[in-house]
């Protein structure tokens, strides 16, 4: 795919400021359309058969001007503030987020910002951290820095902002997902680190310049963390709170999640002992849960041999469990019973017996991956 146009660019901004436009109508539009710009030139019988648009919408189509003007502003606003901006259709829009149903429209971008890194770790907390919080984000940053991921937070005080300092200390890429335009950083305190990240990382939002400020962002960009994230790290949380949200999205994403066990008696712990008793996250002890979850390796180090596993030994039933894993990777379990038209009373039997053989691992939230 070629980068877009600046036609194509406006139309799809264009597209995006519609008030009845979320994200999974605006990839049918396209999708069906071919392009945003067909779809603003489509007549309306034809319009009307996308599945997602309505009468309301169709009538919003007819105001093309009005939303071509709004997009032509917003360009121009970016490009003065030195602000990227991506459309879901960009080449260089992140792989992680392309394949999430509520993925983003648009993203703007400031500073020196990859959004396709070959490792991220997504690290989110309570903004109320104690020490003990702050002193574990540190560590477990500088216990990650050989193996040199991308570093994502939400630029909030408490554990976010820990991770961003922390990033910056060992000289680790790190990205901040606002719930604010970019040039509204919130809270305004952090803008001096904020300019200290875009040196080797940066910011992200999907507000453009006019978006009103709205609590309710702070939570809906908190998929954008976990979507961007290989793996999601809970230092610190309360019973409720948006790293909660953090968590819950990223093991709907199946992304792996990891909480920091905490003393029973502090309310900062609650959060990550419920995600650990739930099983919707490992604990996290260390990198060595990282590297063999996502058999991570530190530059200039060799990857561990894989073992090859000689399928003949085992029978059918557990031959057609590790073909699927070893073709597919990791899999929750009852995804796993559909691939193979195994039962999952079965399954589960045929599965124990393949771990206990080191044929395959557990992980968590009931996935399974061959060690092949």
């Amino acid at each position: 795919m070629t980068k877009p146009t600046e036609d194509e660019m406006l139309y799809n901004v264009a597209l995006s400021l519609m008030p009845k436009i979320g994200p999974g109508v605006y990839k049918n539009i396209v999708s069906y359309s071919g392009s945003a710009r067909r779809f603003f030139e489509m007549p309306k019988g034809k319009a009307g058969k996308i599945p997602g648009v309505g009468p309301k919408l169709l009538a919003l189509q007819t105001d093309k001007g009005n939303y071509l003007k709004q997009a032509a502003a917003l360009i121009e606003e970016a490009d003065k503030s030195g602000i990227r901006m991506l459309s879901y259709w960009d080449p260089m829009y992140p792989k992680r987020l392309k394949g999430l149903s509520d993925a983003p429209i648009l993203l703007f971008l400031k500073g020196n910002v990859d959004l396709n890194p070959t490792r991220s770790i997504g690290i989110v907390g309570t903004r109320n951290a104690t020490t003990y919080g702050k002193s574990i984000t540190s560590k477990i940053v500088e216990e990650l820095a050989p193996y040199q991921p991308t570093v994502i937070s939400g630029l909030a005080y408490g554990i976010d902002v820990e991770a961003h300092r922390a990033a910056l200390q060992y000289d680790l890429p790190t990205i901040g997902v606002l719930g604010t335009p970019i040039e509204r950083i919130y809270p305004a305190h952090h803008k001096p680190i904020a300019a200290q990240m875009m040196k080797i990382g940066g910011l992200v939002s999907e507000y453009p310049a006019t978006a009103a400020l709205n609590p309710s962002n702070f939570p809906q960009r908190n998929r954008i963390i976990a979507g961007l994230s290989d793996a999601l790290i809970v230092v610190e949380a309360a019973k409720k709170g948006g790293a909660l949200i953090t968590a819950e999205i990223a093991y709907s994403y199946n992304r792996e999640v990891f909480a920091v066990p905490g003393n029973l008696q502090s309310t900062f712990s609650e959060g990550c002992n419920n995600l650990i008793r739930s099983m919707k996250a490992g604990i996290y002890m260390g990198p060595r849960e990282l590297e063999e979850t996502l058999s991570w390796h530190k530059p200039h180090q060799e990857p561990v041999p894989t073992i090859k596993v000689n399928l003949d030994n085992l029978e059918q039933a557990e031959r057609c469990i590790m073909e699927t894993l070893i073709e597919k990777g990791a899999m929750e379990i009852d995804k796993l019973s559909w691939e193979t038209s195994l039962p999952l009373s079965i399954l589960a039997a045929k599965l124990l017996n393949l771990e206990f053989q080191g044929f395959i691992k557990a992980l968590p939230g009931k996935k399974y991956a061959s060690l092949e």
